[in-house]
């Protein structure tokens, strides 16, 4: 059941970071756990003309809150040769501490993804996608960064063609949609701090020119505390496609994708435009 959390300085709740390293094609969900400390070779997939690597190093062990034993801040880096210099700013997002006291909390300590990903089939240029978490707050809240980086062959060069943080003990996320009819689009959900308490849906997508724009922003139909065991992105899948033209009233109902995981939608239906599986 959904309800909004406070943040309030509580008890440790330990995360386990999920490492993904596969060059996956789109609708693929096949997870492969690796050491933080890792690499990726970006040539062959991405058809460079250097020896591009990405490399991520971790640094001396951290203390989360509640003096927890945690990951040392992890170090992001693209290599364009074995013995090139560290290159940080397509892979590394800018930190959004308020002060300087406060970087320690946004910096990440967890490498949650690192994978190719094909949003326009495998045949088509792909993206690395980046997912990286912070050290863990009181309540076992986190930031948590996704990033999506492409090769520019003209330029022999990476640049971010996404980026955002996010939270998520208040049910956001921001997701990449791998398959579907809104494959290769990022969905965020964030939480609204009035009433009614909703979240606002935001859904961008990928432009011919390989750089992201928002095609949608609307205020959701789910609430905080609705009873409703789904994802908020998953509740909301009948009204992003709706607004987006993909879907119809009196076409099968768009239900949560399966592929890595959970339980099947065996009665869809809505409530409000709420999608419920009953």
């Amino acid at each position: 059941m959904r309800k909004r959390i406070t943040l309030v300085m509580t008890s440790m709740i330990w995360l386990t970071s999920a490492v993904v390293m596969a060059q996956t094609p789109a609708g693929s969900q096949t997870y492969h756990p690796a050491p933080q400390g890792t690499q990726l070779d970006l040539a062959k997939p991405f058809h460079t003309r250097s020896a591009w690597r990405f490399v991520v190093t971790e640094g001396p062990p951290a203390k989360d809150f509640g003096e927890s034993d945690a990951p040392g801040a992890l170090t992001l880096c693209l290599h364009k040769s074995p013995s090139g210099p560290c290159i940080s700013d397509p892979v590394t997002l800018p930190l959004r501490a308020p002060t300087p006291d406060y970087a320690i909390a946004w910096e990440p300590h967890y490498l949650l993804t690192a994978k190719v990903v094909y949003p326009r089939g495998p045949k088509a240029a792909p993206f690395l996608l980046i997912v990286t978490g912070s050290l863990n707050s009181g309540d076992g809240d986190q930031i948590v960064s996704t990033q999506l980086v492409t090769y520019d062959a003209g330029r022999d060069a990476f640049r971010r063609v996404y980026g955002e943080h996010t939270g998520h003990n208040n049910n956001q996320e921001i997701r990449f949609v791998s398959d579907g009819p809104l494959r290769g689009s990022v969905i965020t959900a964030e939480p609204l701090e009035r009433l009614p308490y909703g979240y606002w849906i935001t859904v961008n997508k990928p432009t011919s020119a390989r750089v992201y724009r928002q095609v949608l922003r609307y205020r959701s139909a789910t609430l905080y505390n609705d009873g409703n065991p789904l994802a908020v992105i998953d509740s909301e899948m009948p009204n992003i496609e709706s607004r987006l033209g993909l879907w119809k009233v009196g076409q099968p109902i768009p239900t949560p994708n399966l592929s890595g995981g959970g339980k099947p939608c065996l009665k869809p239906s809505l409530r409000h435009t709420e999608l419920w599986c009953d």
